[in-house]
């Protein structure tokens, strides 16, 4: 089939959650208040953090990495659907390739930073002698720039081999944003070697970092349980149910969407998990990572009552 015979798609078109149009607006009232609840939850961890310095640590400063993929990860789609949700779903080619790269960039960083978050957490109940020398300046930044630097090399890969696809089918993409799959169905000509790309480079941003947290949980789990006292073993585990909490919903959500073939996923389904992790998960971590710690909390009355004897 000669590409020449097809013309260019100047833009697509975006199916959303729903087609029936009674729950149009329903659902841009709870996706807007969600989104809300992402922002201010995200930008308060990083300004709360930022003005507290007894909360200067190397777990902190990987929170407000976190909380800023988080933000940037929510921006990139949720404003687009809402836009959608009132007024034509159509997005430009070169929106939606943008929106594809941003959208994997922040969602491959994310995975690496819970991985590092991981470990960080190891360090400390495994290695708490040692802690503030493994987890140097130093370190944590270098750690840090390996998440962005990881990001932008798979989201640059996934969308340069994206855009050497021709796209002559139906222009609708089934999905409320520019996903990977969803674009593949459309593609003029057999996508098979992009799929086999895909689920390999995912299994690569996924796997690795769930292997590495996996592994850390091995060893702080093993520490734990030699802890003699009760207190001290309760503590080290509430340190880490939250992450874990996390980690379950970001990597099973995910998961379900890439790591299987197209054909074999139902992307109705898969609109449902994306919505976990794209969407839901930005705005639940800052709640089940840092307002339910204990110092999180202590800076946060401490901030406020300052303002009031001002």
């Amino acid at each position: 089939m000669d590409p020449g015979n097809h013309s260019s798609v100047t833009e697509f078109i975006l199916a959303g959650l729903t087609e029936q149009p009674r729950l149009q607006l329903p659902l841009f009232l709870l996706f807007l208040g969600i989104y809300v609840v992402t922002v201010v939850g995200n930008l308060g961890m990083i300004t709360l953090i930022g003005l507290s310095s007894h909360l200067h640590t190397p777990m902190y400063y990987f929170l407000i990495n976190l909380s800023f993929i988080d933000l940037c990860h929510s921006t990139v789609i949720t404003p687009k659907m809402l836009m959608n949700f009132v007024t034509e779903k159509i997005i430009s080619y070169p929106e939606c390739m943008t929106q594809l790269y941003f959208f994997l960039t922040f969602a491959i960083a994310e995975c690496h930073m819970l991985a590092v978050m991981a470990y960080d957490r190891y360090v400390a109940i495994c290695n708490p002698l040692l802690y503030n020398i493994t987890m140097s300046y130093h370190i944590c930044l270098f750690l840090t720039m390996g998440v962005y630097i990881l990001g932008i090399i798979g989201s640059t890969v996934h969308t340069g081999f994206l855009l050497r696809l021709l796209f002559c089918k139906n222009k609708v993409v089934n999905h409320y944003f520019c996903d990977l799959f969803p674009l593949l169905e459309l593609s003029c000509f057999s996508n098979y070697v992009n799929e086999l790309l895909v689920i390999f480079l995912s299994a690569f941003n996924f796997l690795t970092p769930a292997l590495a947290i996996l592994t850390s949980y091995v060893f702080i789990i093993s520490s734990i349980l030699h802890i003699r006292s009760t207190e001290g073993r309760s503590k080290a585990f509430s340190t880490c149910s939250s992450h874990i909490s996390a980690v379950a919903v970001f990597y099973g959500s995910a998961a379900f969407m890439y790591l299987q073939p197209s054909s074999v996923s139902s992307m109705d389904q898969g609109k449902v998990s994306s919505v976990f992790y794209s969407i839901i998960v930005p705005m639940l971590n800052p709640l089940i990572y840092s307002l339910r710690n204990r110092d999180v909390k202590f800076a946060l009355k401490k901030i406020v009552d300052s303002g009031k004897c001002i």
